[in-house]
């Protein structure tokens, strides 16, 4: 999914944010544009919410003349669906000119209007939600659109990346990643694995992270914790940068993985109402965009208190746009620096309930 560059810039803008708080950039920058949605998905009632609200393009344009975001920034557009947004067209226009390091997320529900978008304003990357097949999605996202998200990846997998969005959730199971996966494999495409959490935006319902059970329906005891990373498909592990995240996954559920979170001065989400959280996972605001400038949202000195204080007493979610940012942060790092000397800028970490074990030695003797 990343490549060296990627991990060197990434390494980069952490050094520079640590240092210099108060002149961060962003190396990634999430616009919920829209909360108009035509699913009705059980994981996210974002298409229940009321009123519709919408961030123009002229609002847009204006974020993207901050000073904390650079033409290294990637910039994410979603929704609900981006591509119901009013302007959607125009603004996809406008980065297609002027800023060309964005990617488009969609549920495909309109599948034509998704394969004009990509090949008049190619995104750097096309993410497609795919949570199982053809009954599962019906099931999960409450609309009958397995058949469309396959008819835009054979459409747009030969025009620019794509990759399938598979979510962990307690309405699909292994069977349905196996599944998806296939998939990916079948059109040479990436898949992402998420886990279902309670994102305040998203209005879930349903608990996440119930700790008495797991996924694959086993009691988290002593003698079987490992019974999660057993049934974890097989398949996961011929994928990039997926089969980590669900085994730590595993140990931060049970209480044994202990990482800060410093994607936090890394990664920002702007709410289509123009609220921007700390994180996709607190209830706790920086600003607003229609109040305050996004440089004095992002670095502001207000929030860099806070920025501070929760990126090293956090570790209460496992949201893939936060956690993952740590993972490769500390075992790139791992590669080349001992535990012991990361610790001394990082601050004390742990993979597992045993703190001196590196990452290393926690995943690789289950490939």
């Amino acid at each position: 999914m990343y490549n060296i560059k990627d991990y060197a810039y990434r390494g980069l803008m952490f050094a520079n944010n640590i240092v210099f708080p108060r002149r961060k950039q962003l190396s990634t920058l999430m616009f919920y544009s829209t909360n108009l949605c035509n699913s009705k998905c059980k994981h996210c009632f974002v298409w229940a919410q009321r009123p519709v609200v919408h961030i123009s393009k002229t609002k847009t344009i204006d974020i993207m003349n901050s000073k904390c975001i650079s033409k290294n920034t990637t910039i994410g557009l979603e929704g609900g669906e981006f591509l119901l947004h009013p302007e959607a067209n125009e603004i996809l226009k406008w980065f297609a000119e002027n800023h060309k390091n964005f990617e488009l997320l969609s549920n495909c529900l309109q599948p034509q209007r998704v394969i004009d978008a990509v090949k008049k304003y190619p995104p750097k990357r096309l993410y497609l939600s795919l949570d199982g097949n053809r009954e599962t999605y019906l099931y999960m996202r409450g609309a009958d659109g397995y058949d469309k998200v396959i008819q835009v990846v054979e459409a747009c997998k030969d025009i620019v990346p794509v990759s399938l969005m598979f979510t962990l959730s307690p309405y699909n199971n292994f069977d349905d990643l196996n599944f998806v996966i296939e998939i990916a494999k079948k059109y040479n495409i990436d898949i992402r694995i998420g886990v279902y959490n309670n994102i305040d935006f998203f209005n879930t319902v349903d608990a996440a992270h119930v700790a008495e059970t797991c996924e694959c329906g086993c009691k988290y005891t002593d003698e079987n914790r490992e019974n999660f990373i057993k049934t974890i498909p097989e398949n996961v592990k011929n994928t990039s940068e997926n089969y980590d995240f669900l085994v730590l996954y595993n140990e931060w559920k049970t209480g044994r993985l202990k990482l800060h979170c410093y994607s936090i001065f890394d990664s920002l989400v702007i709410h289509p109402n123009g609220n921007v959280p700390i994180c996709q996972n607190l209830d706790i605001r920086l600003g607003n965009i229609y109040e305050k400038s996004l440089d004095e949202i992002y670095n502001g000195k207000d929030s860099v208190k806070l920025q501070k204080k929760y990126a090293t007493t956090c570790n209460q979610c496992w949201i893939n746009f936060h956690r993952k940012y740590d993972i490769v942060l500390l075992r790139s790092l791992e590669k080349f620096i001992p535990k012991s000397v990361i610790q001394l800028f990082y601050g004390k970490y742990q993979w597992t309930d045993n703190p001196a074990l590196t990452y290393k030695k926690v995943i690789y003797p289950r490939l």
